[in-house]
């Protein structure tokens, strides 16, 4: 007999037949006799008519998608490089209405707990004074911030962000094992989780009446907005601040700033003046009202909490005090991470709540307390033992796993700081089913949950983030040691209206335009990432020029090609910059056996200025502003990185291989071109990314101009040497339209040096930038007074509509030379390198640095009324 409401596993079924239910372990899929949960039946019908080949697909499906989306990891001191796919199981985590109604009470009820210990902590502190918390948990904690006590009254619920992380025991209740108020991570992911498993299972997600992620976000938003000190207002500027490129979960913020609609900015970026914080945007300064930050406390500000601190904001600390800004979560709200905490919380909410938690935390001993302590070191092998600090080299031990004399050096280091440990009860966590190679195997997992809280109280995700082992013998479970994640669904009782994702545009803006903030990192990001492109599209030309004249070299021997090659290789090192290479000591060797050379400049990324070099470095700009960017040009940039993680440094790879690879790299970089010319609104952030572009193409232009056509070179040889030069520059069809003889020096110039039609012409390089630079906003009083990188790039501009192609092509002196072109490419190039710099200098830093609070600020700052 099966009990009522389950299924029987289905002995012929391929993919569930195997699926060993887990000894000692509570199963979130099967009961103890063996059947499936009812809340699983659906779903498992669904598996077992899809069986374990269409189930691998689907996640390969996934991988793809999550690859193309750019979803990563970073992971702290992997020797094989720190970004990771994120991992999705294909599998999702399922719960029934009725039992997460019974858990999302008891997150409520936490949730307020916490905020009100927070509230008391950075308050009235009665809890100390009556004694139910001890004093040295909170002032000898370094989540503590005394600068920041006591709290304004105005805000009800200052932990704005809340996250636990639930765990199912044996007994088959959740209780909570961890608790997350500083900066909660994970629900960027869970959404795109979401947005993944919507797309490999479709009809499943649908027919199984799962809800859905979006509201909860809608009411982030909304409670980011109600802590805006001027109330008034019906956008409140909100930046999301992010440690950076490096930090393990920067994916997320980048994703979060994008779909919430806020601009992502690094502490740099971010600046104090007058009792306000302002965003530093096009030398101008706009207001910051509200920071969601994903900075731990203590960083945020380097005069009064941090001094060795270079992410945050100087004098942030002041401003909060003032209510001049509103930051979430609260600046000191990490005291509430002491794990130490749980060993009180059941007095705590007696004390504040009248009653016991509806989810319990796992059972904890802090060994301040001598009985608790003698506990602990009576029990080191049942347990798992935690500092009650946060950081590297922190992570929990696991008593089972040390051998005698471990459990001993353990014991001492407890004795001697008893304090600044904890002892936790280490339960057998519920297993969950996840593909493995032979099917469905259990792996232990754990759940984390989100809360938001604004007026009327705390709303709860309808699921999650799940991150499960790697393996059954897995003691932790964490992405940093290769655990993976899976989508949490939440049953409804009725059909689920379907819900867009993206928050509508009545729920953030009131109708009128809103100024769009161009953070500096965010500019000098684009930049450069356009400058790296440019460097590694001409790279490619050349490269391939290079190749092709050294296959007909070997082939045919021709003195022509061989010096057209020759000459092609030394301009190669020069315009990547890669010397000694071709232009150095021992370059008659490298040219006699160029490949070697040519394979470091393809594939070595630690060289600069090889193609991989400039590559990663485009890729690594890019990554800064994937807010900013869409998502098929992410899909590029996945494409880019993939070939080059794949590609293979080889002499065969070299000799059959390696032109198919330019020709796909440069197909990719031509992509990314297009993208960026139609799939981005020409504002200033596309501004700056043309303006990277423009200054590089022309340095390059000019460069390779100087290499190839300063000396003369037999008149046997010339025409072959011009048009391996249009080539590289991709212009050799367009002079072949426009002139019906063979390349001369006069006619090559005015296409591919002073022609302001032809996009790879230097000409055409500076008139554009002239327009752009013009449509930047100048600190000049006067409209008509240039700006210093205005002059430098007219002045370049001028001298090359002065110049006669046909006295630049005269050569001159002994030995001969073009004279006047060196000058005149000189000059462009000087210019060019000073416009960027002075660009870097206006944009991208910070002249005047932070000013005192009570300083009044110059006058160029926006909005300085409000």
């Amino acid at each position: 007999m099966q009990a009522a409401g389950t299924m029987a596993v289905i002995p012929e079924s391929p993919l569930l037949r195997d699926y060993p239910p887990p000894a000692g372990r509570v199963d979130e899929m099967l009961l103890a006799d063996g059947s499936i949960r009812e809340s699983w039946r659906y779903l498992a019908e669904a598996l077992e008519g899809l069986g374990p080949d269409a189930l691998r697909q689907r996640h390969q499906q996934a991988r793809r998608l999550l690859r193309e989306r750019g979803v990563t990891y970073n992971v702290y001191g992997d020797p094989q490089g720190s970004e990771r796919l994120w991992e999705l199981d294909p599998v999702p985590l399922v719960l029934s209405s009725d039992e997460w109604a019974e858990v999302e009470t008891g997150l409520h009820r936490r949730a307020e707990l916490f905020n009100l210990i927070l509230r008391d902590i950075y308050g009235p502190q009665e809890l100390i004074r009556r004694g139910v918390l001890p004093q040295e948990l909170v002032y000898a904690h370094p989540g503590f911030l005394r600068p920041c006590h006591p709290y304004s009254d105005a805000t009800e619920y200052p932990l704005t962000l809340y996250a636990a992380d639930l765990a199912r025991g044996a007994d088959g209740r959740f209780c909570v094992v961890g608790d997350r108020t500083q900066s909660p991570s994970g629900a960027g992911y869970a959404l795109e989780n979401r947005v993944v498993m919507t797309r490999i299972l479709p009809s499943l997600f649908r027919e199984s009446r799962v809800h859905r992620l979006a509201l909860f976000f809608h009411q982030l938003r909304g409670a980011l907005a109600e802590l805006a000190p001027n109330r008034d207002e019906d956008q409140p500027r909100v930046v999301l601040l992010t440690p950076g490129l490096m930090n393990e979960t920067y994916f997320e913020h980048s994703f979060l700033a994008g779909y919430l609609g806020y601009t992502l900015v690094e502490g740099g970026d971010l600046t104090v003046r007058d009792g306000r914080v302002w965003l530093r945007s096009m030398r101008r300064l706009e207001p910051v009202d509200v920071i969601l930050r994903r900075l731990d406390d203590d960083y945020c500000d380097a005069v009064e909490l941090r001094r060795d601190s270079m992410l945050g904001v100087p004098g942030l600390t002041e401003v909060v005090r003032r209510g001049r800004v509103a930051v979430a979560n609260p600046l000191g709200a990490g005291v509430l991470e002491n794990p130490a905490l749980k060993a009180y919380l059941p007095a705590i909410s007696r004390f504040f709540l009248g009653r016991d938690l509806d989810l319990p935390s796992v059972r904890t001993w802090w060994c301040g307390d001598p009985e608790s302590c003698r506990y602990v070191l009576d029990n080191l092998d049942k347990l798992v033992i935690k500092s009650i600090y946060r950081g590297v080299g922190q992570s929990p031990v696991f008593g089972a796993a040390l051998g005698d004399d471990q459990r001993r050096a353990l014991a001492e280091r407890i004795r001697a700081r008893p304090q600044t440990y904890v002892g936790q009860e280490h339960g057998q966590l519920s297993s969950v089913p996840a593909l493995s190679e032979t099917g469905l195997s259990p792996r232990p997992a754990v759940m984390r949950t989100f809360m938001v809280g604004r007026k009327g109280g705390y709303s709860v995700m309808p699921g999650g983030l799940a991150r499960v082992a790697p393996s059954m013998d897995s003691l932790s479970v964490s992405n940093q040691v290769g655990g993976l994640s899976k989508d949490i669904w939440i049953q409804a009782t009725e059909p689920v209206r379907e819900v867009s994702l993206m928050p509508s545009v009545s729920e953030t803006y009131s109708g009128s335009e809103v100024r769009v903030m161009l953070p500096p990192a965010a500019s000098e990001n684009l930049f450069w990432m356009g400058r790296y492109a440019e460097r590694a599209e001409l790279s490619i030309r050349m490269l391939r020029a290079v190749l092709r004249l050294h296959r007909a070299v070997v082939e045919y021997d021709d003195w022509v090609d061989q010096r057209v090659l020759g000459t092609l290789q030394q301009a190669l090192t020069r315009v990547t910059a890669t010397f000694p290479g071709f232009a150095g000591p021992e370059a008659e060797a490298r040219m006699a056996d160029p490949m070697p050379e040519l394979s470091s400049l393809v594939f070595d990324g630690r060289r600069t200025g090889t193609l991989a070099f400039n590559l990663h470095a485009m890729l690594n700009a890019a990554n800064g502003v994937r807010d900013r960017l869409s998502t098929d040009t992410l899909r590029v940039l996945t494409t880019i990185r993939m070939r080059l993680s794949s590609a293979r440094s080889s002499s065969d790879l070299v000799f059959r291989d390696l032109p198919a690879e330019l020709d796909e790299l440069i197909t990719l970089l031509a992509a990314l071109r297009g993208l960026e010319q139609d799939g981005m609104v020409h504002g200033q952030g596309w501004r700056f990314l043309d303006m990277g572009r423009r200054i590089e193409r022309g340095l390059l232009t000019g460069t390779l101009l100087r290499a190839t056509l300063l000396t003369p070179v037999d008149a046997r040889v010339e025409p072959g040497m011009l048009e391996a030069l249009l080539g590289c520059l991709e212009s050799l069809a367009a002079y072949r339209r426009q002139y019906h003889d063979a390349p001369r020096v006069d006619t090559v110039l005015r296409l591919v040096l002073v022609s302001e039609v032809n996009p790879r012409a230097l000409g055409f390089q500076l008139t554009r930038l002239v327009e752009a630079l013009h449509s930047l906003p100048s600190d000049q009083q006067e409209p008509d007074v240039l700006s210093v990188e205005q002059r430098l790039v007219l002045e370049a501009q001028t001298s090359l509509r002065l110049g006669d192609c046909a006295n630049l092509a005269e050569p001159s002196g002994d030995p001969l030379e073009r004279a006047a072109l060196r000058q005149l490419l000189e000059l462009a190039g000087r210019d060019l390198q000073a416009a960027a710099q002075q660009l870097a200098l206006s944009y991208f830093t910070d002249q005047e640095g932070p000013r005192p609070l009570g300083e009044p600020s110059p006058g160029n700052v926006a909005g300085a009324s409000q």
